[in-house]
């Protein structure tokens, strides 16, 4: 049983990887078992999103344990655009604001890096991640990829660097 009065507990640290870990591994497989995912990534396909400077790979720690990831792929379709991808937290450790954690993260650094615009694809079954991203900016457009479970399609504009 967690110890409240810990605060190891209640710390959350989001780590941008420079190197595919087992942990990274580990929560996209739980990730993709959890929605059923059918296009799962390879590690060398996790690896080359890492060494991309335009794209990357977050996990995000409780304490020491990693409870969570999100992934950013630059989108070669769309000019000045990316593409939010495996948004994933651990049951046992969702209601932490550790979702939001890390799609600040990946919004800050696509910002930082001069992208214009975060797309992402969803399945309408996944009602808490699409009023996540509703919550956040997200609005609805146009299919912008092949992804044959993806139903809902949202992008939010990161605004323009001055």
């Amino acid at each position: 049983m967690a110890n409240l009065d810990d605060p190891e507990e209640h710390s959350v640290r989001i780590v941008r990887l420079e190197k595919s870990n087992a942990d990274a591994i580990r929560l996209l497989q739980e990730y993709y078992e959890a929605v059923s995912v059918v296009q799962r990534d390879t590690p060398g396909a996790i690896q080359k999103m890492i060494d991309d400077p335009s794209s990357g790979v977050w996990l995000a720690y409780k304490g020491e344990k990693s409870v969570g990831c999100v992934v950013l792929r630059k989108l070669s379709s769309i000019p000045f655009a990316a593409e939010c991808k495996r948004l994933y937290v651990q049951p046992t450790a969702r209601g932490h604001g550790i979702a939001d954690k890390l799609m600040d993260a990946l919004e800050n650094f696509a910002h930082n890096k001069g992208l214009q615009w975060v797309y992402l694809d969803s399945h309408d079954g996944l009602k808490a991640a699409i009023a996540l991203y509703r919550k956040r900016g997200y609005i609805s457009c146009e299919r912008y990829n092949d992804n044959p479970q993806a139903t809902v399609f949202l992008r939010k504009s990161l605004g323009r660097r001055s």
